[in-house]
């Protein structure tokens, strides 16, 4: 080989020193970097009490978002609750039903109007519930109490004039998609928003605070849908909105209607295992919290879908300016 030449170079330590030997002792006290891997300092706190607060204060928003961030560090809650005594049980309620074959079960629909009043929803599920967990109904997540940064808009002796329901046609069937076979119950997949909220619109927004399910009956094609509750919230403008087809990574469990009073539904769920229905209904959390950074998102819409044979529900969150 010729023409070639090499060049060592030793990193660290002090280049003075001829010696490989005593170069390396000043190696310590002069090191230089070669490689360096980043870990997180949450993954050495890992089992460690107060782990979860310091992650969310490394991932807190920008400085601008810092107020409306801790606004909303609000308790989270499920609605509707049951009571659930020992010895007693609910009446089970006359609910219209799909069926998804010829010889399938029917899939019971709860067409209970959930409603939360004047309370942020920040999250939406469908769930089984009933003794044989063969009826579908829908719960809302909200925040256990309003944040002061609404209470000028939106406390009580704010006048907002009635909430207003708002749903897909039934004569539209341009968005009926069938769960299983064309023959049998279809889901209407119509998106379902305000048109009267609109991106800085100074009149005020109008978010969800109310969801219920129905059932359009045309024989064996009966026709799921939902319909979603409206109150205006005044003084408040759109920021920006976006539809979330991502399900939380946490709610991979059966949710059943007999929940606690709580913002996570592992105290409330079961194991998907052996629900002949399960198949049919995906019954992840759609929700947004201080996790999902800015961490005051709230829901102003929704739509029902099928995904692999499956009944899906996707949310639509917007970010406010207060």
């Amino acid at each position: 080989m010729q023409d070639v030449t090499v060049i060592f170079r030793r990193r660290g330590g002090d280049d003075l020193v001829q010696s490989h030997i005593q170069w390396e002792r000043t190696v310590r006290s002069s090191p230089d970097v070669i490689e360096m891997t980043f870990f997180p300092i949450t993954s050495l706190l890992e089992g460690i009490k107060g782990n979860d607060h310091l992650t969310r204060a490394i991932d807190k928003p920008p400085i601008e978002e810092l107020r409306y961030f801790l606004e909303f560090q609000i308790p989270r809650i499920w609605a509707p609750v049951h009571d659930n005594f020992p010895g007693h049980q609910r009446k089970e309620p006359v609910c219209p039903s799909l069926q998804f074959s010829i010889m399938g079960q029917k899939l019971y629909i709860s067409q209970e109007q959930v409603s939360v009043g004047r309370k942020p929803v920040t999250g939406l599920r469908l769930c089984l519930e009933g003794v044989k967990q063969n009826r579908l109904s829908i719960q809302l997540q909200h925040l256990a109490s309003l944040p002061k940064i609404l209470q000028p808009y939106w406390d009580t002796h704010v006048a907002i004039g009635a909430p207003k329901w708002q749903g897909p046609e039934e004569q539209d069937s341009r968005w009926f998609e069938p769960v299983k076979w064309k023959n049998f119950s279809h889901v209407s997949t119509a998106p379902i928003e305000n048109s009267e909220t609109f991106t800085g619109d100074h009149s005020g927004v109008y978010v969800v605070t109310g969801a219920q399910l129905g059932v359009w009956d045309f024989g064996t094609r009966n026709v799921l849908h939902m319909k979603l509750l409206y109150s205006r919230l005044p003084g408040c403008t759109v920021r920006r909105s976006l539809w979330d087809h991502t399900p939380n990574d946490k709610s991979k469990k059966l949710v059943t209607g007999n929940t606690t009073n709580s913002g996570d539904s592992s105290s409330g769920s079961k194991d998907i295992t052996g629900n002949k229905f399960a198949k049919f209904v995906d019954m992840s959390e759609m929700r947004k919290g201080p996790q999902d950074s800015p961490g005051h998102w709230l829901v102003t819409g929704g739509k029902l879908g099928v995904d692999k044979g499956k009944i899906v529900l996707r949310v639509k969150y917007s970010l406010l300016n207060y």
